[in-house]
């Protein structure tokens, strides 16, 4: 028998230049991948190596992660076991599994309804301090009024799935009011319906033609990047001939934060299987990755137009897994970062806590603030909106600003 609590098994680093090694031994499922890398990058840790091996019904993974001071590894163990597929336990012991036959229940959306006085690097602050609560930000709306008044609306839904009860509501406003102090005006959460985070019907108007043309359509991808440093640096290759069973993608790129997600969620919306994977870090921050694949129907992919369909759409998200453009709208100066959100209808983690942070570390004041969901191309984007406060954009080079949100969100610095 298998005990229940080695399903995950967590070996933190010894040294601090050594790797945390995370093992996962479960019941497998078509994205169990995708899921695990999202809270790994969620509790903001970087995996510099992986392994992946299933049979079709059980998985062995182990993740190397770079790990930060602060991590809280018995609860990234709870999430990570929350990913796994279903298992049934008795004594704390293993005995089945049992695939689930339905999807999760939506989770709960609730409004943070935060008000208080204005300061440089506040919304960074508030949305650091929900992260750590493990609040998820689905939606935002900031505003700022000429006297110097804040008033945040956060659709967050609750990973502990506690924020229904006064104890949970209770702790929130203690953590927020320990922090902001008497600079804090007022703080309530209540529960809404879903409809608030819902996907609008359609592009948004306020994006560029030429973002969303280029941005989100496949073939003028192909087209308009063939030319790209960075791009020709992306190698993404098909290969049928080593396996008899499986298709072998073999990709080569530079890293960045987040990058095996990116590739994991692509495979997931595909309904691609990886029967063994390897991924490692090189030097020079360059990647490499074999994966042994196969359709949900458990046959190598050889269509042509499937392969090539699919070598595609990794090689976008390599090159660009989000897209960044700084507009002008009339006087104002105005952000956007849209990131693609999965089939499922989760998307990425931390996305606005680093646009956050960067604009923060310029010390740049964010005048109002957007998240919202739209359906570009025939995929659901979330699209961040944030209007800087254009007195203080005069002294930043504006291709410094969308240069340091570029590298903030890429992980650039820090890998």
């Amino acid at each position: 028998m298998m005990l229940f609590e080695d399903v995950v098994i967590i070996k933190e680093a010894e040294k601090e230049d050594d790797a945390t090694v995370i093992t996962v031994n479960c019941p497998d499922k078509t994205g169990l991948g995708c899921d695990l890398c999202r809270t790994i990058l969620f509790f903001g840790l970087s995996i510099v190596r992986g392994d992946v091996s299933t049979d079709g019904k059980w998985c062995y993974i182990v993740f190397w992660v770079n790990g930060k001071p602060g991590t809280i590894w018995s609860l990234l163990k709870k999430r990570l076991l929350e990913a796994c597929p279903s298992v049934s336990s008795a004594n704390n012991t293993l005995v089945f599994y049992r695939p689930e036959s339905k999807p999760p229940k939506p989770a709960d959306v609730f409004l943070l309804k935060f008000c208080c006085h204005d300061r440089q690097g506040l919304l960074h602050d508030v949305t650091h301090l929900l992260c750590e609560l493990e609040l998820v930000i689905q939606r935002v709306k900031v505003s700022t009024t000429p006297d110097g008044m804040v008033m945040d609306l956060f659709f967050v839904t609750d990973t502990r799935e506690l924020l229904h009860t006064p104890e949970r509501k209770e702790d929130t406003h203690d953590h927020l009011k320990a922090v902001f102090g008497n600079a804090m005006i007022s703080c309530d959460i209540e529960m809404v319906g879903r409809d608030y985070t819902t996907c609008s019907n359609g592009p948004p108007s306020f994006i560029p033609p030429a973002i969303t043309e280029e941005t989100f359509n496949l073939e003028m991808f192909d087209e308009a990047k063939q030319g790209s440093d960075h791009m020709n640096n992306v190698s993404v290759t098909a290969d049928n001939s080593l396996s008899p069973a499986h298709t072998l993608v073999q990709i080569v790129c530079r890293d960045h934060k987040g990058l095996l997600y990116d590739i994991m969620r692509t495979l997931k919306d595909y309904n691609i299987q990886i029967s063994y994977g390897r991924f490692m870090k090189k030097e020079k921050k360059i990647v490499e990755l074999d994966l042994f694949i196969v359709q949900a129907d458990g046959k190598k992919i050889v269509d042509p137009s499937k392969q090539s369909a699919l070598i595609s759409r990794i090689r976008m998200e390599l090159y660009q897994p989000l897209r960044i453009a700084l507009v002008n709208r009339g006087p104002d100066t105005e952000l956007l970062v849209a990131n693609p959100v999965e089939l499922c209808g989760k998307g990425r983690p931390l996305v606005f806590y680093d646009i956050t942070l960067a604009l923060k570390m310029l010390n740049m004041d964010i005048f109002s603030a957007e998240i919202s969901r739209h359906l570009i191309g025939g995929r659901e984007w979330e699209v961040y909106r944030v209007l800087l406060n254009e007195g203080v954009i005069l002294s930043v080079r504006k291709g410094k600003i969308e240069e340091a949100v570029r590298k903030n969100l890429m992980g650039w610095d820090r890998i």
